[in-house]
C-alpha cells in the first residue's frame, strides 16, 4: 500500500485513438512529500486490520540512494564517465593515481574500475597470450621446415624490426595511445615481416643448392638484390592500402582501423628498410651450416626416408 502510495501503480489503462496509455493511482504530488500525510496512510495488519505508518515506522528526511544496486552480493554505486581528448589508459591511470593520493575508503568499501576500461585489460591479456603461443607456433614450423633453429631465429629476428616502426607510429600518429586495435596491427605486421625474411633465407638456399652459388658475399648480394623486387612490391602495395586510413584519424567509424592501419604502415617502412641490412648479414655469419647441410645431400635422404613405404610382411601359404 505505501509503495502504490508513493511510487504508483497501473490501476487500468486509457485507449485514446490508436495509443494506451496507463492509469497510475497514487498521492498528489503535495502529499507524497509530506512526512505527515505519509504517515496517515494505512497498511494491512496480519489479522486484517488497518493501522496508520506513524504508528510502526519513523519518518524522517535523509539523503540515501533512492535505488541499491548489489553485484555478487555486495553493494555496488556505479560512477560513469566518458573520456574525451585523450586515451582510456592514461585517463584511468591518472584516475587511479589521484584517488589514491586524495580519497580515504572507509573500512569494507574499495573500487573496482570497470566497464570498457576492463573490457579492454582482458582483452590486452589475451590478445599477449595468444602472440606467445602464435610466436611459438611459427618458430616450430619454420624449425620443422629448414631443420636448423639458427635459421628459425634468424626469420623471427624480423619481427622486432616490424615493431620498431610500429611504435613510433603509434607515438606519432596517435599520441602515444597503445589500443587493442593497435596490438592486432603488431601481429598482422609481424607475419609479413616473418614471410620477407622466409623468401630472402629460402633464395640464399636455392642460389647454392641449385644454381651452384658458392657461399660468399657475392650470392649474398645477389639473393637479397632478387627479392629486393618481390618484398618492395609486398610492402608497397600494403602501405598504400592503409595510408587513407592512417591519416582517418577522428572521423568517425574508423576508430578501429586507424590504430591498426598506422601500425602496419610503420612496421612495414621499417621491417622493409632494416631488413636488407640484418638478414643478409645474420645469413652471412651464421648460414653457412645450413648451406653445408642442404649440398650435403642429408635433406633429400630424410626426405626420401620418411616417405618410403615401409615393408609389409608376405605370408607364403606354403610354409
Amino acid at each position: 500500500m505505501l509503495e502504490t502510495a508513493l511510487q504508483g501503480r497501473v490501476a487500468s489503462q486509457v485507449l485514446d485513438g490508436q495509443r494506451t496509455y496507463d492509469m497510475v493511482v497514487r498521492l498528489d504530488e503535495p502529499y507524497r512529500n509530506d512526512r505527515q500525510a505519509i504517515g496517515e496512510v494505512l497498511i494491512d495488519t496480519p489479522n486484517g486490520g488497518k493501522i496508520p505508518v506513524r504508528q510502526v515506522a519513523d519518518i524522517s528526511l535523509r539523503h540515501a540512494p533512492n535505488q541499491v544496486w548489489r553485484e555478487n552480493a555486495q553493494r555496488r554505486i556505479a560512477v560513469q564517465a566518458n573520456v574525451a581528448g585523450r586515451d582510456l589508459r592514461s585517463a584511468v591511470t591518472e584516475l587511479r593515481e589521484r584517488v589514491e593520493k586524495q580519497i580515504a575508503l572507509p573500512p569494507g568499501y574499495f573500487i573496482v574500475y570497470g566497464g570498457q576500461f576492463e573490457y579492454e585489460q582482458e582483452a590486452t591479456r589475451l590478445i599477449l597470450i595468444l602472440s606467445v603461443f602464435a610466436t611459438l607456433g611459427v618458430f616450430l614450423m619454420l624449425y620443422g621446415h629448414f631443420r636448423f633453429a639458427r635459421v628459425a631465429l634468424q626469420i623471427m629476428s624480423n619481427v622486432p624490426l616490424a615493431l620498431v616502426g610500429g611504435v613510433i607510429a603509434v607515438y606519432f600518429m596517435t599520441d602515444g595511445v597503445l589500443s587493442v586495435a593497435s596490438l592486432i596491427g603488431f601481429i598482422t605486421v609481424g607475419g609479413i615481416a616473418a614471410r620477407n625474411g622466409i623468401m630472402m633465407i629460402s633464395h640464399y638456399i636455392h642460389l647454392v643448392r641449385h644454381e651452384g652459388e658458392g657461399f660468399d658475399e657475392k650470392m649474398i648480394v645477389r639473393g637479397t638484390l632478387e627479392r629486393l623486387r618481390p618484398v618492395l612490391m609486398t610492402a608497397f602495395a600494403a602501405i598504400l592500402g592503409v595510408l587513407p586510413l592512417v591519416f582517418a584519424r577522428g572521423e568517425a567509424g574508423k576508430e578501429l582501423l586507424q590504430p591498426i592501419a598506422t601500425v602496419v604502415a610503420g612496421g612495414l617502412i621499417s621491417s622493409t628498410i632494416l631488413d636488407w641490412a640484418v638478414t643478409p648479414a645474420l645469413f652471412y655469419k651464421f648460414g653457412k651450416p645450413v648451406c653445408d647441410y642442404y649440398l650435403s645431400g642429408k635433406e633429400e635422404a630424410e626426405h626420401v626416408a620418411l616417405n618410403e613405404p615401409s615393408p609389409s610382411p608376405v605370408l607364403n601359404p606354403g610354409d
